[in-house]
């Protein structure tokens, strides 16, 4: 289990941040992510519609509400790139932040309890190496800590991996993303979060749901259920009754 204070960001990561410029990703601006931008990201987690085909391979699974920030596009988007492909590690931990919020009104309107765990969804691990670190573990921290400071229980459980060689998903369709991940994200018991306590499920971006169609259904086999799966950003479009 990972220390909810910890950040997931090496000494040198720390280092460059400080030496060098990190202007807005969103806006070119000289705030590493400004207040205009951020705002893009809603405190309301809006419910996501899966698509069908996703759905139909689901039949096994007790899926849980599936719910994002923010649309895939825009400032968030080149936010959630360029902490993934562009060495900007100190964005994952501020969109992490955003995630705290949501959580923590969630929480105040009753949809999580008093104590929460964040399960990260998998990266493959090479390109976890070739970023330098997972960036959904660092938002699932920087998301934990935000909720502490609230007085809600939180931490973080990396219990989740992708095993076997898994292609990147970028331009894969859905049949293609549940093909990509059939039986390849699996469950690591020491990275589990403790007994009984409510798990939330956490990407940085919902394509087609097929990540979290994989992670719950490896989740379930360990018997851990899991109340809610949450996004930064969803390029799956918004329930139409929510």
């Amino acid at each position: 289990m990972v220390d909810p204070q910890r950040s997931g960001r090496g000494p040198l990561g720390v280092l460059l941040d400080l030496v060098l410029p990190r202007p807005c990703p969103g806006c070119g601006g000289p705030e590493p992510w400004c207040s205009g931008c951020a705002a893009t990201l809603s405190p309301r987690a809006r419910q996501v519609a899966l698509p069908e085909v996703t759905l139909d391979t689901a039949a096994d699974v007790a899926l849980p509400v599936v719910r994002a920030l923010a649309r895939y596009a825009g400032p968030v988007r080149a936010a959630i790139l360029a902490g993934k492909e562009r060495g900007r590690s100190d964005l994952p931990p501020l969109l992490g932040l955003a995630v705290g919020t949501a959580l923590i009104r969630l929480r105040r309107i009753a949809l999580v309890p008093d104590e929460v765990w964040i399960v990260p969804a998998p990266s493959r691990r090479a390109a976890a190496r070739r970023r330098g670190g997972d960036p959904v573990t660092a938002m699932a921290s920087a998301a934990a800590r935000t909720m502490a400071a609230a007085g809600i229980v939180a931490g973080v459980a990396p219990c989740l991996y992708t095993q076997g060689r898994a292609r990147d998903s970028v331009g894969l369709d859905a049949a293609a993303r549940t093909a990509n991940l059939a039986g390849r994200i699996r469950f690591r018991r020491s990275g589990a979060p403790p007994d009984g306590v409510a798990v939330v499920l956490l990407d940085d971006v919902l394509t087609t749901g097929s990540t979290v169609v994989a992670a719950v259904r490896a989740l379930s086999v360990a018997g851990i259920d899991v109340i809610c799966g949450l996004a930064v950003a969803t390029a799956a479009p918004w329930r139409a009754d929510r």
